[in-house]
């Protein structure tokens, strides 16, 4: 059984560009978001990696940590990182993770058990991981998301999908489709129409089932 929405991560000890770390002390009190790619030096996920680099404000504005996760070892991933910084213009300031062992692909249930990394392999002998982990303060896992090697991410979707979850933990409302902070948020249907007044002031009744009311970020 892979790891689902609502479970708690594993806490693996797991060996970085930037040393030997945790993921429960990693995400400490916060927000974390933990990505992955199939092999180091691969276009696409240069470019995607250089996206996450750029956001380094946005992510800390969020409380949140970034870190990466490829089956390549430490080394190439400091090599690595310069490419990246040379396409992104931005410092690679995230760890990434030297999953080599498959040890952190295989208990986020990107790749089956049985898999291994063949001699000479390629990246599409590890093509799965190339996913999103959205993790909460609480340790658990709130968003999974999974992309074939030739679609790049977008990592403004991950943002937004961040502010929404962060916004649905702290206030008790839901988020329609397409929104963006500031926008009308949804209450949710096991809130009273009396209690919703109380706690949200008025509201749009679009259907019994759909009441809008301002956001409350």
């Amino acid at each position: 059984m892979g790891l689902r929405i609502n479970d708690t991560i594993p806490d693996l000890t797991v060996e970085t560009d930037q040393g030997s770390i945790s993921l429960h002390e990693f995400v400490g009190d916060n927000w974390a978001i933990l990505f992955s790619h199939p092999k180091d030096f691969t276009p696409v996920c240069t470019t995607e990696f250089g996206a996450v680099a750029q956001l380094a404000d946005e992510w800390e504005k969020r409380g949140t940590k970034v870190i990466g996760v490829s089956v390549d070892g430490v080394e190439d991933h400091k090599k690595w990182k310069g490419d990246i910084e040379t396409v992104s213009g931005a410092t690679a300031g995230f760890p990434i993770i030297a999953d080599i062992g498959l040890e952190v692909s295989k208990a986020f249930d990107m790749l089956p058990a049985e898999a291994y990394l063949p001699d000479g392999r390629t990246p599409a002998d590890s093509a799965t991981v190339r996913s999103v982990f959205i993790i909460g303060p609480d340790k658990q896992l709130k968003l999974s998301m999974t992309y074939p090697m030739t679609v790049g991410r977008n990592f403004g979707e991950i943002v937004r999908a961040l502010d929404a979850l962060q916004a649905t933990s702290k206030h008790g409302i839901a988020t329609p489709a397409n929104w963006v902070a500031g926008e009308d948020v949804i209450i949710p249907p096991s809130v009273s129409d009396a209690d919703a007044k109380e706690k949200f002031g008025e509201f749009d009744a679009v259907l019994p089932y759909l009441r809008k009311t301002k956001s409350p970020v």
